[in-house]
């Protein structure tokens, strides 16, 4: 059988057994022995019934004495139980009771006098033992050599799939001829002292022994951890060595005697290595990370302009109309007066999927024929027909909302532009180097002067009148009031507070002022037009769901509400915070939690005492793990099946190491195709080698 087959050519496996496999991923022979066990049944020790323990799963074997049928409370339902003493040398002369519920076909699997294999959590109370609905089968059937005294694999399932399915169509995959081809160099199996993938692949499923469950699991974490940093060194590669950078000796000076404020000691930082980037003849790729309010659109302004005076257009991606709207106001504004190399005024334009026919054919017009210094706008940007003159600067904000697919197209309207990304999302620096490996990151980690911290408290529900008497004050002194909600609307399974249902508890809680809901499921032109009424002034208290989390600044709000906090993922309610604090008037974040759980305690404490987001963000990775932290997919990363982000920070590092040893012998990775191949299918576009 060979791995590229159909899953289909097993035995066993019909068309709907196949389709149900193909809807979790299963389509191929190679996909079912990629989809790993959750978990494993240790059967190796048969446990006398005497000696079973309560809670404990074990596997025993008894001797079947009695088989009794009684009726349910439903008419067609029969309740079998089986009376099964204890067969096992040493074992004192126990009795254990098997219950099966609702299974009329059973009693006939049940013979007198016969020894059967049962498997499951007993149940010992009072000298009772209790088996509910086990797994079971004869001890002289050919079940009991692949189901006894062994290690068996748990699997995730599907609707229609069972355990014993599964296992037995892996065996099938995995009987001769079936073999696994090396890849790894020598030197590094060597080295690192992995298993070899046949053993490893084998072991993973069924293996002997704990420790042999062990070399195999670290050689495939290995696998998945090395040919990360394998592809990401290998990005790394295409972008600094293989491309070279567009030269941009403009002077930034004019520009810089413009700014009504001095820049920060880490804005001065991150300006000189982005400039030395652009003047280095290799093309910048990198990544400013910083926290909100950091100052990073100054930033971007400053590359856009050191562009467009060396002779090139920049472009700038946002992620919602809104935010392309603000900064094209913001850029404007910093722009207004300075002019391009020919001494025209650099001139600026909005570009979004709203726009009227006749306004955005000359607006295309004016970019491809270079009248157009700088765009900004949304996905639009990446639209066919979209056409640069003489791009040279892409700058992508917020780029964990958009998919690696995007933003190649981006970066190709021009040729080898220089790529800046800007994200005020914190990241873990642990993760960050998995994220961006093959992008230089920039920490902007301090804040413009004059930015007071932002008062963080946690509140309950029993001190809810507290909290809204603190608002009222707040909306009296003319401030404004961001309270936000997990869900839009009730929940019959979630015990949590809706946006609707806060809405309206809050328009009669405080009827004299103007209160306004805002959630995700409106058309995008009503969002705006809220978000813009808030910000502008003529909305007092906005209710809403996560939809303002990446917003416009609003420098009159000054408390940030947040409903069910222990709903939320840290990062995510840092995030929120940061909707307030951007005037100069002192902010504040409640936190309403209703959860009473120490985990939920922590997570309130984390919050209330940090305002430092990087912090934050390793604290919240360290809680959830990077599953829940960030789905991998939006990056264009590889789905990591067995490998941890957090629990496999050695592992990670010795396969970086050796991965980086590998491509100094190799860096075309020529001599290992099939290496190079693994590599190529890494990212969702492949690596162009």
């Amino acid at each position: 059988m060979d791995l590229n087959d159909p899953i289909a050519a097993i035995r066993g496996i019909g068309p709907k057994k196949a389709q149900r496999m193909n809807n979790i991923g299963i389509n191929s022979v190679e996909d079912l022995l990629n989809h790993f066990p959750r978990g494993y049944q240790d059967r190796r020790e048969v446990t006398p019934v005497s000696n079973l323990q309560n809670g404990i799963p074990a596997l025993t074997c008894g001797i079947v004495s009695m088989v009794v049928k009684e009726a349910s409370r439903y008419k067609k339902q029969q309740i079998l139980r089986i009376l099964v003493e204890d067969s096992l040398p040493g074992g004192e002369a126990t009795t254990m009771e098997v219950v099966f519920f609702h299974v009329n076909y059973l009693e006939s699997q049940f013979k007198k006098g016969e020894s059967y294999y049962f498997y499951g959590i007993p149940k010992v109370e009072w000298g009772k033992r209790q088996m509910i609905f086990p797994e079971f089968f004869p001890a002289n059937s050919p079940q009991a050599s692949v189901q006894a005294r062994t290690i068996l694999p748990l699997y995730p399932l599907t609707y229609g799939i069972s355990q014993a399915e599964l296992r037995k169509w892996v065996r099938t995959a995995l009987a001769p001829p079936c073999e696994f081809k090396e890849y790894l160099p020598n030197d590094v199996m060597q080295d690192s002292r992995l298993c070899s993938l046949d053993y490893a692949m084998h072991k993973i499923h069924f293996p002997d022994e704990k420790d042999e469950l062990k070399a195999a699991k670290y050689r495939l974490i290995f696998d998945e951890l090395y040919l990360l940093q394998l592809g990401l060194m290998l990005l790394a590669q295409k972008n600094k060595a293989g491309q070279p950078g567009l030269l941009m000796n403009g002077d930034a000076k004019p520009f810089m005697d413009r700014l009504p404020f001095r820049l920060t000691d880490a804005q001065d930082r991150i300006m000189h290595e982005m400039f030395s980037d652009m003047v280095s003849g290799k093309r910048m790729n990198r990544l400013i990370q910083g926290d909100v309010g950091s100052g990073k659109t100054v930033l971007a302004a400053l590359g856009l302009y050191k562009a467009v005076i060396s002779g090139y257009q920049g472009v700038l991606m946002a992620p919602t109309e809104l935010l392309a709207t603000q900064h094209g106001k913001t850029f404007k504004t910093l722009f207004q007066g300075l002019v391009r190399p020919d001494g025209k005024e650099i001139n600026i334009a909005l570009l979004t999927g709203g726009m009227k026919t006749a306004d955005k054919r000359m607006l295309l017009s004016q970019l491809a024929n270079g009248e157009l210094d700088i765009v900004i706008g949304t996905h639009a940007l990446i639209q066919p027909g979209v056409e640069f003159h003489r791009l040279g600067l892409v700058v992508t904000d917020e780029q964990h909302r958009f998919g690696v697919e995007q933003r190649m197209h981006l970066n190709e309207k021009g040729h080898t532009p220089h790529i800046l990304v800007m994200t005020a999302t914190p990241i873990p620096r642990t993760l960050a180097v998995i994220l961006f490996g093959d992008m230089d990151i920039s920490l902007l980690d301090e804040k413009p002067a004059g930015r007071q911290e932002i008062i963080t408290k946690v509140s309950d529900d029993l001190h809810r009148p507290d909290v809204y008497l603190f608002v009222e004050q707040e909306l009296k002194r003319g401030r404004q009031v961001f309270v936000v909600t997990p869900l839009i609307e009730e929940s019959d399974t979630l015990d949590v507070k809706s946006t609707e249902e806060v809405f309206a508890q809050l328009q009669k809680e405080f009827s004299a002022f103007r209160v306004t809901c805002l959630h995700g499921g409106m058309p995008r032109k009503d969002k705006d037009a809220i978000m813009l009424d808030f910000a502008e002034g003529r909305i007092d208290l906005l209710v809403s769901t996560v939809v303002i989390e990446v917003g416009i600044d609003v420098p009159n709000a000054t408390v940030m509400v947040v409903e069910n906090a222990e709903r939320f993922g840290l990062a995510q309610l840092h995030q929120l915070r940061g909707r307030v604090g951007r005037g100069e008037e002192q902010s504040y974040c409640i936190l309403i939690s209703e959860g009473n759980s120490a985990y939920a305690k922590q997570r309130a404490d984390i919050m209330a005492a940090s305002a430092d987001g990087f912090y934050i963000a390793e604290k919240d990775l360290e809680l959830r793990g990077p599953g829940e932290f960030f789905g991998t997919r939006q990056h264009g990363l590889p789905e990591l099946k067995l490998a941890d982000l957090t629990r496999h920070i050695k592992i990670l590092e010795e396969a970086k190491v050796r991965a980086a040893s590998t491509l100094l012998k190799d860096p075309g990775l020529s001599g290992y195709p099939i290496l190079q191949e693994k590599a190529k299918l890494l990212f969702e576009r492949g690596l162009n080698l």
